[in-house]
């Protein structure tokens, strides 16, 4: 266990729980079709300079399409229809929009751990989802995950800020000081609750997408190695 948790000794009551990468896997489908797409378009560039191209566009689009499978189609869609010229054949954009229909199909696979110890957190607190992405997916996700029995409820946010945060927590009559937000995103599932108020756990992903990346992020959180480790972390806090 790394990192340091904020001073105050309130007692913990809600656990916010980030989705995808911290209870079950999720970026290693999208490196997957990366690197498809990178395939499908290895005429009009390289793999570093395709990546690079989807990036800019998916970060472009971000207010537009918002998080998740959509909008990552899209983003691939236009990043094939600008590397082309417009020339991109019909057959590659069916292609594209079958990968996104496999990656709505694809399994739930949970990190370890993680099923035994959301239970367990769900026998001393109010145990809520809150993620980024398209809702219909993200609450089938949590639906086919088998997790749903053990959650006070599930929030679904088109962005991670201090002011959405803050805004759910007001609606629920959470106290900021009461809650601590877990997850793999030092930048959305960390900084922002700890500038309301409230504290963090931090789990790291193997792999990370490069617009959740963050640079001299300081301390101010708890941070583990596994969601196992879980309870343990969120008993320091009341140490």
């Amino acid at each position: 266990m790394t990192g340091s948790a904020p001073g105050s000794a309130a007692a913990i009551t809600t656990v916010g729980l980030d989705a995808d990468d911290t209870l079950w896997h999720c970026e290693p489908h999208f490196k997957l079709i990366e690197a498809r797409f990178a395939d499908l378009v290895a005429a009009h560039g390289d793999v570093d300079e395709v990546n690079e191209h989807l990036l800019a566009v998916e970060r472009h689009n971000l207010e537009v399409f918002g998080y998740g499978v959509k909008g990552f189609v899209l983003s691939m869609i236009e990043t094939a229809i600008q590397l082309t010229d417009g020339a991109v054949p019909a057959d590659d954009i069916a292609t594209i929009i079958d990968w996104g229909r496999e990656m709505f199909a694809h399994p739930i696979e949970l990190l370890p751990g993680v099923a035994e110890t959301v239970g367990r957190l769900a026998r001393s607190y109010d145990v809520v989802v809150m993620t980024k992405g398209d809702l219909f997916h993200q609450e089938s996700k949590v639906a086919a995950s088998g997790l749903a029995e053990h959650l006070t409820g599930v929030e679904v946010f088109a962005e991670k800020d201090p002011a959405t945060y803050r805004r759910v927590l007001d609606r629920r009559g959470i106290a900021a000081h009461s809650f601590v937000m877990v997850g793999n995103s030092v930048a959305s599932d960390i900084l922002p609750v700890l500038e309301i108020g409230g504290r963090g756990i931090h789990i790291p992903y193997d792999t990370s997408w490069a617009l959740d990346h963050v640079e001299g992020h300081g301390d101010g959180y708890v941070e583990i190695e596994r969601f196992d480790l879980l309870p343990g972390a969120l008993a320091t806090f009341a140490a």
